[in-house]
């Protein structure tokens, strides 16, 4: 497993952090129509290619994340968006679930799908070239329950033992939402039940820790919940971590959660700054915080390709900044 974690270890260190531009089909074409670009293989294409080749992006990206559709596709100039990847210094990576659907008898709650035919799509990814993969599970606060933390874990962690048998790292997200009126107290709560129902379900598959990454939320209020500081934003993260997380995993990726890039970045920043001699390293691996400026800014035109580039580097670097603040792991 050295090559897991060998791998794992160079997504989240030397102040690197991963861009997630896996969107389902569905949900980019929504947000290319609502900038008025057709949605199209084509658009989409070219969506991602203009993220992956921002000029120095890999100097603040340890990796991205495509979606099967984008993974499966070439560059304009007919490079295989794996191998472009690799030529820019950035491990691709892929989505695997399915998305989600309700849980039977969850009361409202939902379940990641995908674990059927996962083992053969893995082996596929692994002969094109994936580094890693992901897997996202969602809790809501409103609907969650031991019932439905443990499907979602025991999805995860089946989905993260298939990945290490092929050879991939598995991104494990089990990613407690910030819609809603709850408190930090609240999403601590679910967060840390969260956690603890996942690594037990991850040892009961015995997925090597050493070889993931963990990519969860930043315990924060629910987005129409009573405001708080980012520095009780990290303190409250920071204690949940150490209470819940296993000193053996590599590094933690933190999601934004639908927070702007500037308040991620300043909750990220914060909380690396109390991190001290915390056993893993703490980076970001954001989307929307990160592209939908770039999105924005391209609008589908070919003379907009650079300004989109370099809004989408502008927040990759305040990203970086922020994991920077703390003293940096040494890079792989």
């Amino acid at each position: 497993m050295s090559q897991l974690n060998d791998v794992a270890t160079q997504m989240v260190t030397g102040g690197r952090g991963i861009l997630a531009a896996d969107e389902s089909i569905k949900t980019m074409s929504s947000r290319l129509e609502a900038e008025g670009i057709e949605a199209t293989a084509t658009s989409r294409r070219d969506y991602r290619e203009l993220l992956l080749t921002a000029p120095g992006l890999s100097a603040m990206v340890s990796g991205i994340i495509l979606s099967d559709e984008t993974f499966g596709q070439t560059l304009a100039d007919g490079r295989p968006f794996p191998e472009a990847c690799r030529e820019r210094g950035v491990l691709p990576g892929v989505k695997v679930d399915t998305g989600t659907s309700p849980l039977p008898r969850g009361e409202g709650a939902l379940v990641t799908e995908g674990l059927d035919g996962l083992g053969a799509r893995l082996a596929s990814y692994a002969e094109r070239g994936a580094a890693f993969a992901k897997w996202r599970a969602v809790i809501d606060v409103t609907s969650t329950s031991p019932y439905a933390l443990e499907a979602n874990a025991h999805a995860l962690a089946r989905y993260a033992a298939l990945c290490q048998e092929h050879g991939i790292v598995p991104i494990v997200e089990p990613e407690v939402l910030c819609s809603g009126p709850h408190d930090l107290g609240t999403s601590a709560e679910v967060t840390a039940a969260a956690l603890d129902e996942v690594f037990d379900q991850l040892e009961r598959q015995r997925v090597d820790l050493a070889g993931i990454v963990l990519k969860p939320n930043m315990v924060t209020a629910g987005l129409d919940g009573p405001p708080t500081t980012s520095e009780t934003v990290a303190a409250t993260t920071m204690n949940v971590l150490g209470q819940h997380v296993p000193d053996g995993v590599p590094g933690i990726a933190f999601l934004s959660g639908g927070h702007s890039n500037e308040q991620a970045c300043t909750y990220l920043g914060a909380i690396n700054e109390l991190a001290g001699s915390a056993p893993w390293s703490l980076t970001f691996s954001f989307g929307r915080a990160l592209v939908s400026d770039a999105l924005r800014t391209w609008k589908g035109r070919p003379e907009n390709v650079e300004a989109a580039q370099q809004a989408l580097l502008d927040n990759c670097r305040r990203a970086s900044q922020a994991v920077g603040r703390r003293p940096a792991a040494a890079a792989v």
